[in-house]
């Protein structure tokens, strides 16, 4: 099983907000997660984003893969080392 750490769309139409969740990587964008580590919320100025650095770096060893947008949202937070 690819296990994948990505966003899932919630809000309203044209009010998007994201869930950063772990999932299967063959389930769909807003399907079944394996559990949810934070959020992300890009309408906010300045942006809000909440990840839980202990589940995050706990599914990271275990070895989940962020998709590009999470991982530059880890970061930003600091969860990651940043990019050479």
């Amino acid at each position: 099983m690819a296990v994948r750490i990505r966003l899932t769309r919630v809000g309203a139409t044209k009010q998007p907000a994201y869930r950063v969740v772990v999932a299967d990587g063959r389930n769909a964008r807003d399907g079944r997660s394996l559990e949810t580590i934070g959020h992300y919320n890009p309408r906010t100025d300045p942006v809000e984003i909440a990840i839980d650095a202990d589940k995050a770096k706990k599914w990271l060893a275990r070895g989940a893969q962020p998709s590009e947008t999470v991982a530059r949202l880890m970061r930003a937070t600091g969860i990651l080392p940043a990019a050479k």
